[in-house]
């Protein structure tokens, strides 16, 4: 282990600790950690310890249905926590990145007044503030700086509530995980608050090779002045835990001391953090003990909790969690991750888990190897079931019935992993199916939560393959019919199933099962999984056995229509990423874009898609520029073939803060009228065409990010467009065009 060393320190950024042989296990054990604590937290944030007693007593357990709102919602703890940190991958993995650059990738991913934070107003909320003044352009870490905000707003909470994808990055060296916060947490915040984040990320680090509470805290307080607050907290606090056996005292004793009566703003660090700290001390390493300690006490309980799951997760791994109740069978690993990027929108533990470990290999110039060859799907982390859930639904005749369904995750029956997915059925016979079903899409009931909108798009669509390999259980009594099935939105948005191919396992069958998602119509995929029944119309004997679920994945660019389906509903609607200022659903054209301040973008699609062409016809109504972008990852990178008011049509990347023009062909169209844009990408080929004519056809150099999704572009104005398809291209990768200029022979002329 690497000596804790105080932040700022250069030197350490010479080089990286190894990982540990443990080291996935314990990331997805943090990253569940995480999830639980914000979720356990969540519906009573904000809430005094008087009333939580007083309504709920002890909160040793989930609490959402008795407060009357969903266990599985969008959370700015979750949502910051594991998008911020995507800001190494998004700047080269590199393990010296600077608190400027993850400044940019804060506007990159955040959409003002939807995504990750609680909009508050300047002055008000911490993160909104530093959010304005990145905007305004003062970077990172001045964005954040008492110097520019004053110290009140500067030392809130936000800084600590986003910091475990970081600390998780730097296992076994505290130092470091406490340097990487400092930059990671000046973004927005200072003071106070900056050292809070260094203690939990050198904490975090440390519990990958340390499990005494009091060890872990001595590591803590070594990153960060010996004369701060934080220390003078967490000195306090031990001297009380020393002489107090109930924690309820010393939670007397933080509000006498610390609480929010000595502290200006909304949600301050300093009594949140003690609560932290306390609840570890009283906790006594056991996972639910401390979970339920730090959200009786009130106060920012998802924040809190959301941290303290992080920690001990790590510490006590997977078995510390799964220790007394069943935490993780009501979540199924599910969460939510709205930002202007959709790629994981819908998102799950296990995926979330690749991200990071995928991050400090490359950090670490290792092998990305990723389970079963990057399968979406893969479940090879121990009791992983990626969102999967028995369908309750059924589309079978009233008096035919479900047969049951229960998911297990069990060493075996993979061919390039140690895991799978059991699917153990009872009740299976004639006229009686059963289904294993994971989203794609948000639910049809999960809308706005707080401040919270549920930005995203789904992560499956038409034209592209779904594939699965199963095994059918040798002790299986009968065959069983397996299939793939998808559930899309329809008319009145109501969820439709969509059956694919089915096939015929006896016992002891390995099958792989492949199908393209047929044209919906315009409608969005919501669910997909799969489906088992009798393989006989005639009556069988209801049966019980079990099919393993090795792998579900899927890839590539799709063959779709996104716009108005025929069937009418609103679903296509929440399919795109709003980051525009306005787009009212007006009916007389699908997209009516109006961007009243710099450049918005209306984006679908995931990072999957490459090698794909977008088509639409788009009309400058009035507006600096407008166009089509592929590639797209956020609000501020993309390729996008744009015209201009002026009738200037150009190739354009922009790459955070930076654009370039990559071709122009100025003053050749008439932008007021409807035009029929098409940009293609194709490996290092770019082509751009106006009304079916050649425009661009250059090489590009840059291919770092050859996949992403779809945008329509606005630049300060209203842009008018219909449907966009997107369409797979196939060829060669090579470029045999023309330089970066208008193509000769292939004239733009005035739709005049």
């Amino acid at each position: 282990m690497s000596a804790p060393l105080h932040a700022g320190d250069a030197s350490r950024l010479g080089g990286l600790s190894d990982l540990p042989s443990d080291y996935a296990g314990r990331v997805y054990a943090g990253v569940l950690g995480k999830v639980i604590g914000v979720y356990l937290g969540r519906p009573i944030e904000g809430k005094t310890y008087e009333q939580i007693a007083a309504r709920l007593g002890d909160v040793d357990y989930y609490v959402h249905d008795a407060m009357g709102v969903p266990l599985v919602v969008p959370d700015d703890d979750i949502t910051g926590t594991f998008t911020f940190v995507r800001a190494m991958e998004d700047h080269g993995d590199d393990p010296a990145i600077r608190a400027e650059q993850i400044g940019q990738s804060w506007l990159d991913y955040l959409v003002e007044g939807r995504t990750i934070l609680w909009w508050g107003g300047l002055g008000n909320s911490t993160e909104h503030t530093a959010y304005l003044r990145l905007k305004a352009g003062i970077p990172a870490p001045r964005s954040g700086s008492i110097e520019v905000n004053g110290q009140v707003v500067a030392e809130q909470i936000g800084a600590q509530i986003f910091i475990d994808g970081w600390a998780m990055l730097h296992p076994g060296d505290p130092g470091a995980a406490a340097d990487l916060a400092q930059r990671a947490a000046s973004v927005s915040h200072d003071g106070a608050a900056v050292h809070a984040a260094q203690v939990l990320a050198a904490m975090e680090a440390q519990a990958f090779v340390e499990t005494d509470i009091g060890r872990l805290l001595e590591v803590g307080v070594s990153v960060i002045p010996a004369d701060s607050i934080i220390r003078r907290l967490i000195d306090d606090l031990r001297e009380w835990h020393a002489v107090e056996a109930d924690w309820r005292a010393a939670r007397r004793r933080i509000v006498d001391r610390y609480g929010y009566d000595r502290y200006g703003g909304n949600v301050h660090v300093v009594p949140n953090h003690a609560l932290i700290v306390m609840s570890m001390l009283y906790g006594e390493g056991d996972f639910g003990r401390t979970l339920k300690i730090v959200n009786t006490c009130g106060w920012d309980t998802d924040c809190n909790s959301g941290n303290v799951g992080c920690l001990m997760g790590i510490r006590g791994g997977l078995a510390g969690v799964d220790h007394g109740r069943d935490w993780r069978g009501p979540v199924a690993d599910r969460l939510f991750l709205p930002t202007a990027d959709p790629d994981r929108a819908i998102s799950d533990a296990v995926r979330e888990t690749d991200l990071i470990v995928g991050i400090a290999r490359r950090m670490r110039k290792l092998e990305d190897v990723r389970p079963k060859g990057g399968a979406r799907f893969h479940f090879e982390q121990p009791g992983s079931v990626q969102g999967f859930m028995a369908d309750s639904a059924s589309e079978l005749p009233a008096d035919a019935g479900a047969a049951r369904l229960t998911l297990e995750n069990v060493v075996g029956h993979s061919q390039a992993g140690a895991r799978s997915l059991a699917l153990t059925y009872e009740g299976l016979g004639s006229g009686r199916s059963t289904r294993a079903m994971t989203p794609t899409f948000f639910p049809a009931d999960t809308g706005q939560f707080g401040t919270y909108a549920l930005l995203g798009s789904p992560t499956l669509y038409p034209g592209q393959t779904i594939s699965v390999r199963c095994e059918s259980d040798t002790r299986n009594p009968v065959p069983v019919a397996v299939g793939l099935v998808i559930r899309h939105a329809g008319p009145d948005d109501r969820r439709t199933l969509r059956r694919g191919p089915f096939k015929t396992m006896n016992p002891g069958d390995v099958a792989t099962i492949d199908w393209q998602v047929p044209d919906l119509g315009g409608q969005p995929v919501v669910d997909v999984g799969l489906e088992l029944g009798a393989t006989s119309a005639d009556d069988v004997a209801q049966v019980s056995g079990a099919v393993y679920l090795d792998y579900m994945t899927w890839a590539g660019a799709p063959n779709v229509r996104l716009g108005r389906p025929v069937d009418g509903g609103t679903e296509w609607r929440r399919a795109w990423v709003n980051g525009v200022d306005d787009w009212p659903d007006r009916g007389e054209e699908p997209f009516r874009i109006i961007q009243n301040r710099g450049t918005g973008a209306l984006i679908q699609g995931t990072r999957d898609w490459r090698d794909y062409g977008v088509e639409a016809d788009l009309r400058v109504h009035m507006a600096i520029a407008g166009g089509l972008a592929v590639r797209v990852r956020g609000l501020t990178r993309w390729l996008a073939l744009m015209v201009g008011g002026s009738g200037t049509v150009s190739l354009i990347r922009s790459s955070f803060d930076h654009r370039v023009v990559l071709a122009e062909a100025p003053g050749s169209i008439d932008a007021t009228l409807p035009h029929r844009l098409r940009l293609e990408a194709l490996g290092s080929r770019i082509r751009g065409f106006v009304d079916g004519q050649l425009v661009f056809d250059i090489a590009d150099a840059d291919t770092s990010s050859a996949g992403g999704a779809v945008a329509l572009i606005c630049e300060e104005g209203r842009i008018e467009s219909g449907d966009v398809t997107v369409a797979p291209l196939a060829g060669t990768h090579e470029t045999s065009g023309p330089p970066a200029h208008a193509s000769p022979g292939h004239p733009l002329v005035d739709a005049r």
